[in-house]
């Protein structure tokens, strides 16, 4: 489904290139829940970016479903089957919920449609299906919002920018919950997570572990995981949240 070849991103520090993605070469199969992890600063975030289209690499070719998509644009990924959620979602003053889950379909919908989008990520749809995408809503409220626009677009492939960053407890347990529907589902598409988090590093099919900008190790969580058990590849912490 989707390919990394020889992937590199660098950006000038003081007249100096830093590389922040060093070659990175790597595959996300169809029907798979991938989990990329490792230390703060690593580059895990940055790779999310350049497979969505928010960030433009230096170097190397993105290979999405047989096609390249190296200098494609965001919109483009979209539309060719690419979903990204931001680690901090947008606000979108004077655009209401209903509008933002029709707009993720791409066609007319019923409001009930819209509905059954925002049950699925447990959020009670008579209390948001009008309400402003903006500043009243918490920070898990959007996150669940985004990833219902996210369910409702049926990408190929869902990327998911640590989306733990920024919520409660409460609201992340029902992540998780989401996380695992969406895994059940999978069939035909891919979901990449960004994550450090022990609970989301577990329902992971594949766990890749990146480490100044390369791939350190990648493999089945359950042979993956052990071997992160209080090291430094996973900060701050491997957290049970």
């Amino acid at each position: 489904m989707l390919e990394l070849k020889n992937l590199s991103f660098s950006v000038n520090d003081e007249g100096k290139d830093k590389e922040i993605i060093d070659d990175v070469s790597l595959d996300i199969p169809e029907g798979r829940l991938v989990v990329i992890t490792g230390p703060n600063g690593g580059g895990k975030s940055t790779l999310a970016k350049l497979i969505a289209g928010v960030e433009k690499p230096t170097g190397g070719k993105i290979i999405f479903d047989g096609q390249e998509i190296t200098d494609m644009s965001i919109t483009e990924r979209a539309r060719a089957g690419i979903g990204f959620a931001f680690q901090q979602p947008v606000r979108f003053k004077g655009i209401q919920v209903f509008d933002l889950i029709r707009l993720a379909t791409g066609k007319q919908i019923t409001m009930s449609d819209a509905c059954e989008y925002l049950s699925a990520v447990g959020l009670c749809a008579r209390d948001y299906i009008g309400r402003e995408v903006n500043s009243s809503l918490s920070g898990g409220e959007l996150k669940r919002i985004e990833i219902a626009t996210i369910l409702a677009k049926a990408s190929k492939l869902s990327v998911f920018d640590e989306p733990e960053a920024g919520i409660d407890l409460w609201s992340f347990q029902n992540l998780i919950q989401v996380f695992k529907n969406m895994r059940e589902n999978i069939s035909g598409s891919s979901i990449l997570i960004i994550s450090h988090q022990e609970r989301i590093l577990e329902i992971a099919d594949e766990i890749i572990v990146i480490k100044n900008g390369k791939v350190m190790d990648r493999g089945p969580a359950k042979e993956i995981l052990p071997k992160l058990s209080g090291t430094s590849d996973i900060t701050p912490g491997c957290e049970k949240i």
